[in-house]
């Protein structure tokens, strides 16, 4: 039997394991190598980077005196006392892959075991794990025979194709699995120099460093593409080791070819799967940033002008509720092939998540290019979309920013396009809009605010003032609205339409409206006792304030008990917008909470909203407020006096009282008055209070009918 894989020097001894692939691979070779290990007879022992076996094969087991796998995990040492004497001599001829050895083993019963066997040092990522393969030592000649029979079933039977060269590069000997991968009959290539086997893929001087290496290291080891008999070519991982004569010239040379293309497809996959969004196949978040930093280096380099868009579909989020999330999931779909079908083909088109998109745009010379870019998006997206069988209509607002004239690094510029994206939203949506200082100046300005307002309850610089509402008819005060003030110690007053959406959207108002209803009752309370008067008091909710954890109302309701008032002492002032997100089951809630406890309910900024009158009855409202718009107007005869009787006599009709706000010259007051308004509050009566003064105007009894 031939066996070109065994060297002819080997001690008669010791295994024969100069030639088994022991170059610096980690690679699915060495695995089916050890698998084999458990048809051979000699032992099989492999160890981790840390010096732990992982694999003892059953010869091994046998000789060690351990069964179905009891010995992985334990120390090397512990079956082999002297093994770092053997691995510090393997170490120190890096010339040689391998050492032939004899030593002591320690089997299970802790019996001595002589040893004659073969060790090996695999380079990984993490270090140098081993191999060692061992028998008994004992005096005569091996069976040769039987040596050649092992080393000729690994080499028939493993699935890496391998061939075998002489010192002069022509091949010797390949094995059934490099037919089978090449395709090429063995007769086809051995007595043929390796160079047959050169791929059309690789240049002269690949295939000149690569031998290089060999010459130099006696190993080298790579990605190479292979090429079949048809002509097709594959990914393969090729390994080349060198076997030396006892003269130290070479002996043979070991070439092992393992095919990669299912791993090359699964590395493909998953990063697919980490730069490209799954729905829409468009760059992810990750890919963008990249490729924004690639755009960014390249035009610093040449000197150009990048162009940047923020996208946000406008009403997404109501489809995507009203709809269901499929319907949501085919809009967004059919937008980024309508975005994508208006740029260029260098462009970037990305999904950064849910209904926001970004525009990435090279070379940019001219600002107008820019604006007929966002006028094809603009119109594109407003065309009707088809959802099975519904039709929709979205809008989108997009914001522009440019590299280098608005910043000059990626995390700026995305922030840029961000805030330019809001003002687009807040000038109306379905528009465009460009980035300026400005914006970045407010936008520094509301994160330091933000910030301040974390702090401002806790160092107690909130306070609260009160409007006297008055009856028309007796001129007297009979309720107060409660109105929050912030005295920023640097900034001073800061108005409640600058705070209050921040207190909103950053979620401080759920515990800034829990403080204002126990300041305000508190303090009703104490002028109810102090002045013999049953006065109201008034309270807004923000609509944020019933989301999510909602309103802390067993909370509220033993304050009440605790101070004495009942709920019907408190009226707590909400919106039309609020009726409108009645469907949200937290909001409904809620809002019939407040009918059930008694607390008294007033819509305010009546007129101004969207909301349906069957909303007036649902939840059982007890005032409506006009709107100070129509009030700030009114004279006689005009429309604003038409609709101020209108709503004082609808109103009456469903059993609810009226407030008018805003009530500043003595005519408003009488028109008001002569159609039947219950309730009114203004600059002609007062302006909002400090609670001392407030006191004041409620010890005189003052008449405030002009």
């Amino acid at each position: 039997m031939t066996t070109p894989l065994l060297p002819e020097s080997l001690d008669s001894d010791l295994p024969n394991l100069a030639l088994l692939p022991m170059g610096p691979s980690d690679r699915s070779h060495l695995l089916a190598l050890l698998r084999l290990g458990d048809f051979a007879q000699d032992a099989f022992l492999a160890t981790d980077t840390y010096g732990t076996i992982v694999y003892l094969n059953r010869s091994a087991e046998r000789l060690f005196g351990y069964r179905h796998g009891s010995a992985v995990g334990l120390p090397v040492h512990a079956l082999l006392p002297d093994i770092q004497d053997i691995n510090h001599r393997l170490n120190q001829d890096s010339s040689r892959e391998t050492l032939l050895w004899r030593g002591q083993g320690c089997s299970r019963q802790a019996q001595a075991l002589q040893l004659a066997g073969a060790a090996t040092h695999i380079s990984a990522l993490s270090g140098r794990s081993h191999l060692y393969v061992m028998r008994p030592r004992r005096t005569g000649s091996l069976d040769a025979d039987r040596q050649a029979e092992i080393a000729a079933l690994v080499y028939r039977n493993t699935s890496e194709g391998m061939l075998v060269l002489d010192s002069k590069g022509f091949i010797l000997d390949v094995n059934p699995a490099f037919v089978s991968l090449r395709g090429r009959a063995q007769s086809d290539v051995v007595g043929r120099h390796v160079r047959c086997l050169n791929s059309p893929c690789h240049d002269r001087e690949f295939y000149r460093t690569m031998w290089r290496s060999v010459m130099e290291t006696g190993c080298w080891q790579g990605e190479h593409w292979g090429q079949h008999v048809n002509g097709e070519l594959y990914p393969e991982w090729l390994s080349i080791n060198t076997s030396f004569g006892d003269d130290g010239e070479v002996h043979r040379r070991v070439m092992i070819f393992s095919n990669i293309a299912e791993i090359k497809q699964a590395e493909a996959i998953i990063w697919k799967q980490a730069n490209f969004d799954r729905l829409t196949d468009l760059p992810n978040r990750q890919m963008f940033h990249d490729r924004l930093e690639q755009s960014i280096r390249k035009a610093r380099r040449a000197g150009g002008r990048i162009g940047l868009l923020f996208l946000d579909l406008d009403r997404f989020k109501e489809i995507n509720d009203t709809l269901g999330h499929a319907m949501g999931d085919d809009l967004l779909k059919e937008a980024a092939r309508r975005i994508s079908a208006c740029v260029r083909q260098s462009d970037t088109v990305a999904r950064l998540g849910g209904d926001e998109f970004t525009v990435l745009l090279d070379d940019i010379h001219e600002n107008r290019d820019i604006q007929r870019l966002t006028d094809a998006i603009l119109k594109a997206l407003s065309q009707p979309f088809n959802l099975g069988v519904e039709t929709v209509f979205i809008s989108t607002s997009i914001g522009v920013t440019f590299f280098p004239d608005d910043a000059t690094d990626a995390e700026t510029l995305l922030n840029n396009a961000d805030q330019a994206m809001y003002s687009a939203k807040a000038d109306g949506r379905n528009r465009s809009h460009y980035f300026t200082s400005s914006m970045q100046e407010r936008a520094q300005t509301r994160m330091r605010l933000v910030n301040d307002l974390h702090l401002a309850l806790d160092q107690q610089q909130f306070s609260l003032v009160f409007q006297p509402i008055v009856d028309l008819h007796g001129g007297r005060v009979a309720k107060a609205e409660t109105l929050l003030r912030w005295h920023h110690p640097v900034r001073g007053l800061v108005s409640p339409a600058e705070f209050i959406p921040l207190a909103e959207e950053t979620g401080i108002i759920r515990a800034l409206g829990d403080w204002v209803f126990h300041e305000a009752t508190s303090q009703v309370a104490q002028w109810r006792s102090q002045f013999d008067q049953d006065i109201q008091i008034s309270v807004n909710i923000s609509p944020a304030q019933l989301r999510h954890e909602g309103l802390d109302l067993p909370s509220w309701a033993s304050h009440l008990a605790h101070l004495g008032l009942l709920p019907q002492h408190v009226i707590v002032e909400i919106t039309e917008g609020l009726l409108m997100d009645s469907d949200d089951e937290r909001i409904r809630q809620q809002l019939e909470a407040f009918r059930q406890t008694g607390v008294r309910v007033a819509l305010d900024d009546f007129g101004t909203g969207y909301s349906s009158l069957s909303y007036l009855r649902k939840f059982n409202i007890d005032f409506l407020k006009i709107d100070q718009s129509f009030v700030a107007n009114l004279h006689s005869g005009s429309a604003d006096h038409a609709l101020c009787e209108a709503i004082i006599l609808l109103a009456h009709k469903l059993g609810l009282k009226v407030v008018a706000e805003g009530i500043e010259t003595a005519d408003q007051y009488a028109l008001l008055a002569q159609a039947g308004c219950d309730y009114g509050q203004g600059f002609l009566f007062s302006r909002p209070l400090a609670a001392p003064a407030f006191e004041a105007l409620l010890s005189s009894q003052a008449d405030l009918r002009p």
